[in-house]
């Protein structure tokens, strides 16, 4: 432990786990790091490394039995019927049958289907979307007169069982602005000793719409910067779009079955490699425009408001001289995207991802950080204030800027101060 993890486990105990666990294990499962860090919460919560050290084992017994690989499908399916339940960690989706008024469930590694209870949905929503990782009880169940099935007993989504707040806000005060920003970039994996200041800004800057609703950002840049990795990998609260074809009905709104799509369903819809974007739909462009102006939308005779932040993510391969000198910084974009001044005007925030380095081993740290699970819960949280007025008390916007412009000023003051400052201590 450096000065930093030291004062890290003194103040959040049981609510950071040691990042170069997660590497560890990471090399041993594909599973995202937030189920990797659920795991290693619960059984690596010591300062010991001789207990980290059992726990990174325990947790590998636990992927090693309980997570479905394709290969041991037929392994498992076995061992609930003879142990009569087992747990297993899956992808779970579910869907509304309308004919029989029901939703069934989809383990996706198991190739299970079974009923799931109203209620168990209404409590997940995101299981209407394209799944989020549980812990699931199975059991199965004879007859002869039915034949056999799996039964879902239980299912519980990996995440926090509980957040307050109160724990960070009032811990804030013990660290210094600069080691705030460290523990910030070490709980994303990253080793903030290896970045200039700058860098660290835009590794931040990534972190953005997760603790700010309705953000529209986008990042070009060359391939290996780490662009998508935070989307994926530190939140069980966002979706990463890779494809990029997409509908209306799958994004917005479905208005066959009444139901809102990705963006009332998460807190971020990330877009991987944008040149691909394209949708089926002709008015798709048209609608996510006015929500990424609004946030909201009209489909039909209702209009939708939704939260979610939308980031846009590409690789430029030139250099940015010469991009420049034959087109423009968002050429990435599809074409009906990237010279629509009217879509681009809607960007909150665009990350240089060029000035980032490709990322190297020396990049990931091993010190301490949150639990990206915890982490992701406290961004979440935050995303329910805003702090856009805080700099009034000292500064003045500037005439210079438009409505639009002031407005991307706003979202990333609120956004940063929230990250930087969540106890309102400016």
């Amino acid at each position: 432990m450096d000065e930093l993890d030291k004062k890290v486990y003194q103040n959040f105990a049981g609510r950071v786990v040691q990042k170069g666990a997660t590497k560890l294990v990471k090399g041993f499962s594909n599973v995202p790091t937030y189920v990797l860090e659920y795991l290693l919460g619960t059984y690596c919560t010591s300062d010991s490394q001789e207990d980290i050290d059992l726990g990174i084992e325990q947790v590998k017994q636990i992927l090693s039995n309980n997570y479905v690989r394709n290969d041991e499908v037929e392994l498992i399916r076995t061992r609930i019927r003879d142990n009569g339940t087992y747990n297993v960690i899956d992808v779970v989706n579910a869907k509304f049958d309308e004919r029989k008024n029901i939703y069934y469930a989809f383990l996706h590694n198991m190739g299970i289907k079974n009923v799931i209870s109203d209620d168990v949905v209404k409590a997940n929503e995101r299981l209407l979307s394209d799944g989020i990782w549980c812990i699931v009880t199975l059991s199965y169940q004879y007859s002869e007169d039915e034949g056999g099935q799996f039964v879902i007993d239980e299912l519980t989504p990996i995440q926090m069982p509980d957040f307050n707040l109160e724990e960070i806000t009032s811990a804030r005060k013990n660290f210094t602005k600069e080691e705030w920003i460290d523990l910030i970039i070490r709980s994303t994996g990253m080793e903030p000793s290896q970045f200039d200041d700058r860098v660290k800004m835009h590794l931040l800057e990534r972190i953005l719409p997760m603790i700010e609703s309705n953000m529209n950002i986008c990042e070009l840049g060359p391939r290996s910067t780490g662009k998508s990795h935070i989307y994926k990998e530190l939140s069980p609260n966002s979706i990463l779009l890779s494809g990029g074809q997409t509908t209306v009905a799958n994004l917005f709104y479905n208005m066959n079955r009444r139901s809102v799509g990705l963006v009332g369903m998460w807190d971020i819809v990330a877009f991987d490699e944008v040149a691909g974007i394209n949708f089926k739909d002709h008015d798709g462009v048209q609608i996510m425009k006015d929500y990424m102006n609004s946030g909201s939308f009209v489909r039909g005779k209702e209009q939708i408001i939704a939260k979610a932040s939308m980031v846009f993510e590409g690789n430029i391969n030139e250099s940015i001289d010469s991009v420049l000198k034959h087109s423009t910084l968002f050429d990435p974009f599809p074409e009906e995207m990237g010279t629509d001044t009217a879509f681009l005007d809607r960007m909150h925030l665009y990350i240089p991802g060029w000035e980032i380095p490709k990322l190297i081993p020396e990049f990931f740290t091993d010190n301490w950080g949150f639990i990206s699970d915890y982490f992701a819960e406290f961004l979440r949280e935050m995303r329910k204030t805003s702090s856009a007025d805080c700099y009034r008390k000292w500064f003045k916007m500037g005439r210079c800027l438009n409505q639009r412009d002031t407005m991307a000023v706003n979202k990333y003051i609120s956004a940063m101060c929230k990250l930087l400052y969540p106890d309102n201590n400016y």
